[in-house]
């Protein structure tokens, strides 16, 4: 299969005229990173890598253990279309070893790999479809009243001739051009804030989707002089970007979450895979939601989950069971609504497939449903309902994670240690700023 696939990449090359390749990876925190390649040197690509120093990249290695090899992966090979036919350019996605062949313990698309290993081996394949939101503003540049997004609409508002409609158009047509399946696209709640969903496909695949889909919205707001952002509080006052992402697992064919008899036809093994997020949601929190403003979304009102609960149907709540479609049992499913625009997808899947897992090889028992908005009620209904809060900040955040068995086990030694001081380090910067709103409140009253 792989000879198959190297075999039409060098094929394809050749008869499109490809100038450039681009090797795609991530280093620990989820940037992309890019080495580009001539044609003459793919096929050597593939048979023994391309070599650089990982000690440049974040997280990726010690300065004595330096020599990496970016590995690409034939079946990623996809021609970037913002190119054009202006020096044809495609890309592959690209494992990360060491000169002997070996994975890198620090690759987040190895981390993600192993994950995905652990529940093949149990008979599993995980499947993912996020629905990713962010915002368009009409300038990087920050004015006296903050960012400007480009529009003032609300939820699902159509703006006939408006940027973000052709921007919607735009970037679906690209990513459809890339072989990613979108499934809906319409303008979300927040000026200037727009979403995207991208079909499912297994975990791997919806992670290269992913880093793919931020360089499409990215490209796409270059071309149209505007300015696209992931940040998860962009807008004081306006809801936050999140990824609220639906995950199911499948033995073969089979849905293992589907129970015609169960209670929202959800299984017991989907019931335990729900109590593995709740009762672990709070440690892994620093990976999926990975920076200081990622804590004022999560805590800023709207619609993102702050408490540890579920429902059917309940969007309050930090795990979701969607309303089940009759006859069709492939789409029960369960939706994670904590993760944000800015995690990195390798690691956040990861997590967030290790804690189900956990819940289903220790038989956790699901909690009672939250019934009601979970955001209405006191803090004392919160306490006595056992709806335990998420953390209220990054440094929290990183304290849970530091204390979790989980989180170290599945990013690994190299990973854990370096997210933890990087996180440490952010948070610090933070911590020593003095704000906008200190000046405003103090400084002319102290």
């Amino acid at each position: 299969m792989v000879d198959k696939q190297r075999d039409f990449v060098l094929r394809t090359i050749e008869e499109r005229g490809i100038k450039f390749v681009r090797l795609w990876f991530t280093d620990v925190v989820g940037t992309l990173k890019s080495i580009v390649i001539a044609p003459a040197e793919v096929e050597g690509a593939f048979a023994e890598g391309i070599g650089f120093d990982g000690s440049a990249i974040e997280g990726f290695t010690r300065s004595h253990e330096a020599d990496v090899l970016a590995q690409p992966d034939p079946g990623t090979f996809q021609i970037l279309p913002w190119r054009g036919e202006i020096d044809p350019t495609a890309r592959m996605f690209c494992d990360i070893t060491t000169p002997d062949g070996q994975p890198a313990v620090a690759d987040p698309r190895n981390v993600l790999k192993r994950t995905l290993a652990k529940a093949a081996d149990r008979g599993f394949t995980f499947y993912t479809h996020p629905e990713i939101e962010f915002y368009l503003l009409k300038s990087s540049t920050v004015g006296p009243n903050g960012p400007e997004p480009v529009d003032s609409a609300g939820f699902f508002d159509n703006v006939p001739g408006g940027t973000a409609h052709d921007f919607r158009r735009r970037s679906v047509r690209m990513l459809e051009d890339l072989g990613i399946s979108v499934e809906f696209s319409h303008h979300e709640v927040g000026p200037g804030q727009n979403e995207i969903d991208l079909r499912y496909a297994d975990a791997l695949t919806t992670a290269d989707n992913v880093m793919t889909f931020r360089t499409v919205v990215k490209e796409v707001a270059i071309e149209q002089g505007v300015h696209a952002t992931f940040m998860p509080k962009p807008l004081t006052g306006h809801p936050g970007s999140g990824m609220h992402t639906h995950l199911s697992l499948f033995e073969g064919d089979v849905n293992a979450f589907h129970d015609p008899g169960g209670e929202y036809q959800l299984s017991q093994l989907g019931r335990h895979f729900i109590a593995g997020l709740l009762r672990h949601a709070p440690e892994i929190t620093a990976i999926t939601n990975q920076y200081v403003n990622s804590y004022k979304r999560l805590w800023g009102g709207d619609e993102a989950p702050s408490y540890v609960s579920w429902g059917h149907n309940n969007r309050s709540a930090l795990v979701r069971v969607p309303l089940y479609k009759p006859g069709k049992t492939n789409s029960s499913r369960v939706e994670y609504r904590a993760i944000d625009s800015a995690a990195n997808p390798y690691l956040a899947f990861a997590l967030i497939l290790a804690a189900g897992l956990k819940g289903i090889e220790h038989g956790y028992e699901l909690p009672p449903e939250a019934e009601d908005d979970v955001w209405s009620l006191s803090d004392g209904e919160r306490r006595a309902l056992g709806f335990d809060p998420l953390p209220a900040s990054l440094n929290e955040a990183v304290h849970l994670a530091e204390q979790s068995e989980l989180v170290a086990e599945t990013l690994g030694e190299q990973v854990f240690t370096y997210v933890l001081a990087n996180k440490r380090k952010e948070w610090e910067q933070y911590r020593a700023q003095v704000t906008p709103y200190e000046l405003a409140t103090n400084l002319e009253l102290l």
